[in-house]
């Protein structure tokens, strides 16, 4: 039988990565984004379908829900740096969009995604969410975000694994050639992120996509609740 992939956040980076690997294996795959026109390329490009949905607002992710009668695999991709407040904003609430920004695109977009097709998912699905290296040190409120995701997904695990569902986070690290970083990734940082790791290069898209269909296949039913670090080496569980 076809598995049914959902990928949020597919229309780039690290999402349409995953997104083109379940397709070349056959998946029937749905990548959302929140902008018609790149949802409609990426979907003409890798022959999947395209859904405009912006996982941070319940009416279009309830809408996401009802086009689907089942879900295999659930990627929660969607996510990013926080938008920063403009014009004349006093600190205090340009802080708290920030944040409101961070845990809205971090956190609250798995949240709200996975409650909406919950009732889709059946003994052998994989709820999969992509966390960050920033969990661990140095995120700011990006990070917070991130190590809630976590947490998050070890209750999610918790309440869905006695139904057959795995649930895991895939803490990445630094990915090179994604638009994360918005172009501001100066030479040096980008040199001292490769050689904070153990074999002295960054990650690629393929390393997190490879490392999602892993933990969607037969090989990983007993692997949930966990946080698997893809990160050469640059932080260390031990």
């Amino acid at each position: 039988m076809t598995r049914i992939v959902v990928v949020t956040g597919g229309t780039s980076g690290i999402g349409r990565a995953i997104a083109e690997r379940f397709a070349a294996d056959q998946a029937e795959v749905f990548v959302t984004g929140r902008h018609a026109d790149t949802v409609e390329l990426t979907a003409k490009e890798l022959g999947v379908h395209g859904v405009v949905c912006d996982a941070t607002a319940p009416g279009q992710v309830s809408s996401l829900a009802a086009r689907l009668e089942r879900v295999d695999v659930l990627v929660n991709a969607a996510g990013g740096l926080p938008e920063t407040a403009s014009g004349d904003v006093a600190p205090l609430n340009a802080l708290l969009a920030q944040w409101h920004s961070s845990l809205a695109q971090n956190l609250l977009t798995a949240v709200l995604t996975t409650a909406a097709v919950q009732d889709r998912l059946t003994s052998g699905s994989s709820v999969i969410s992509i966390g960050s290296i920033g969990a661990e040190r140095r995120g700011g409120s990006y990070g917070a975000a991130k190590a809630a995701l976590a947490a998050w997904n070890a209750s999610l695990s918790a309440e869905l694994a006695p139904r057959g569902v795995t649930c895991n986070v895939i803490s990445a690290g630094y990915i090179a050639d994604t638009n994360f970083f918005r172009g501001q990734m100066s030479d040096e940082r980008q040199r001292t992120l490769v050689e904070e790791t153990h074999n002295k290069r960054p990650g690629t898209v393929d390393d997190i996509a490879q490392t999602t269909c892993f933990l969607a296949s037969p090989g990983a039913r007993h692997i949930t609740g966990q946080a698997i670090h893809v990160n050469g080496g640059a932080f260390t569980t031990r």
